[in-house]
């Protein structure tokens, strides 16, 4: 307050001592430094304790999840089948089951298909790393997706499975018989594409085969009750048949690939992106694959049992014969056994895409190079069938 304040009247209002301003007793200097200090200590113990406790629950959720973890993070593949999880399968399951794929350091996750063009769909997006498909519908994918970059890296299938199947008693014998007969086929799995060029080949007249375009769940059971005469499918198909009551003796098998057809069967493909963002994967893919066929050659029935955890129990003898059928007949061929498992002859394939020709009109008629790439392959050695 200032002198003129004071002058009319008011009082200045005196300040009071620390002495006075404190109600408790007078206490030494080194006391009330103790004090001080001990006060501190305490204060300092109960923050870091209340921080341990509320640390020590997340310490231990760490190590929970840490400790369920690899050394190192595994990466992470979707493989897409063409189909559904039958004996075609059964060499990846494996490879899945025995660890071959983590020994590679790739953690894989193999799911089934509606149709080979999901699969190659699928593949193109990047919605899965890689694929089971049939390499001509590789081509064919790619001659009408220009710009889809997949490429196949693996052959599985030396020797396609494709055939006609058809009954002795309609009096079919082999490919002329066919001329004037009602036989099956679907455009979804390519085999009306092979018919036509297995016809072609064996100079058997188009105008007089009576098709029937149908879905492949349905070809079977027709030629079964006698609605067709013949189908075009697998050599794995007489399987079904005989499953279906069809008697073994009435079932003519004509293997396509005994008639002139150059074509290779099922491969392993890939997007570009994928090929050069993580060839490591890939190529620890190919790697596993390779072992579980050797070990599916070796032992088909280990090979089913992986496969059966994923089907019904009643089909395990029937894929265990089909699998044993497609090891003699489509995987270990002389070929497989020179050049090795997953190689292609570019030559045979350059063939190969010709005869597709025949068949298929090309926007743009693919070299064998643009269609496969051989340098994800192991080493020849290591390809080779034990």
């Amino acid at each position: 307050m200032s002198m003129a304040a004071a002058c009319h009247g008011h009082k200045i209002p005196r300040r009071r001592s620390a002495v006075m301003a404190s109600s408790r007793p007078l206490m030494p200097p080194e006391a009330r430094l103790r004090r001080r200090r001990g006060g501190t200590t305490r204060a300092r113990t109960m923050t870091i304790r209340g921080f341990l406790r509320r640390l020590s629950p997340l310490l231990v959720l760490a190590a929970v999840v840490l400790g369920g973890l690899p050394a190192a993070a595994q990466p992470y593949l979707k493989f897409s089948l063409d189909g559904r999880i039958d004996s075609e399968a059964a060499p990846f399951l494996l490879a899945l089951e025995q660890g071959y794929l983590k020994a590679e350091g790739v953690d894989v996750t193999i799911d089934p298909a509606v149709s080979p063009q999901e699969t190659l769909t699928r593949v193109a997006t990047g919605t899965y790393d890689l694929g089971l498909v049939d390499i001509n519908e590789l081509i064919k994918f790619r001659d009408q997706n220009p710009g889809a970059a997949v490429r196949a890296v693996f052959m599985v299938e030396n020797r396609p499975t494709y055939a006609v199947l058809a009954r002795r008693s309609r009096g079919i014998a082999g490919p002329k018989d066919l001329g004037g007969k009602r036989i099956a086929a679907s455009t979804t799995d390519g085999s009306l594409v092979h018919l036509l060029l297995f016809a072609r080949l064996n100079d058997v007249d188009r105008g007089r085969l009576r098709l029937d375009t149908v879905a492949v769940p349905v070809r079977e059971p027709m030629l079964a009750s006698g609605q067709v005469d013949a189908i075009s499918a697998s050599v794995l198909t007489v399987v079904d048949l005989k499953a279906r009551g069809v008697p073994a003796e009435d079932v003519v098998v004509l293997p396509m690939a005994d008639y002139g057809v150059e074509l290779y069967g099922q491969a392993i493909v890939v997007s570009a992106k994928m090929a050069s963002e993580r060839s490591e994967a890939v190529r620890g893919f190919l790697r596993a694959v390779v072992k579980a066929m050797q070990e599916t050659v070796r032992d088909p029935a280990r090979a089913v049992e992986a496969l059966s955890r994923r089907i019904d129990g009643q089909q395990r003898s029937r894929e265990l014969e089909r699998l044993e059928i497609a090891i003699s007949a489509n995987l270990v061929t002389p070929e497989v056994k020179a050049d090795g498992f997953g190689a292609v002859d570019m030559a045979r394939l350059t063939r190969a895409i010709d005869q597709l020709g025949l068949v298929h009109e090309f926007r743009t008629k693919p070299k064998a190079a643009d269609v496969f790439d051989p340098t994800f392959l192991p080493p020849l050695p290591e390809r080779l069938p034990r």
